[in-house]
This record gives structure tokens, C-alpha cells and sequence, in this order.
């Protein structure tokens, strides 16, 4: 495969794009489970979600 004379800004490109996303999944996982540890935070204090059937936990 020739690339041609652009060959490095395509491939930093390529690196680029990779780190990027990555960086936005692990975003979403950390972000996910700091979201879960709040919402069981605010659970063992007795808080209820509004969406929940009554008397369901």
C-alpha cells in the first residue's frame, strides 16, 4: 500500500483518532461506575428513585 508523500500525517492521524477514542471509552467506564457508586451511595441513605414501583428497592 503506497501512501505517498502524506504517509506520516495519515498515520498520525490513524494514532490520533485510536488514542481518542480510547481515551473516550475508558472516560465512559470510570465515569459508569463513579455514576453506580453514587446512585448505591444515595441508596443506603434511603433515598428513592422517583421511577421506582412502590415498595419495589
Amino acid at each position: 500500500m503506497d501512501l505517498g508523500p502524506h504517509a506520516a500525517f495519515i498515520w498520525i492521524s490513524y494514532a490520533a483518532v485510536t488514542v481518542t477514542i480510547t481515551g473516550l471509552i475508558l472516560w465512559l467506564i470510570a465515569d459508569g461506575r463513579k455514576q453506580a457508586a453514587d446512585l448505591e451511595a444515595l441508596e443506603r441513605q434511603g433515598v428513592k428513585r422517583r421511577s421506582a414501583a412502590p415498595g419495589v428497592r
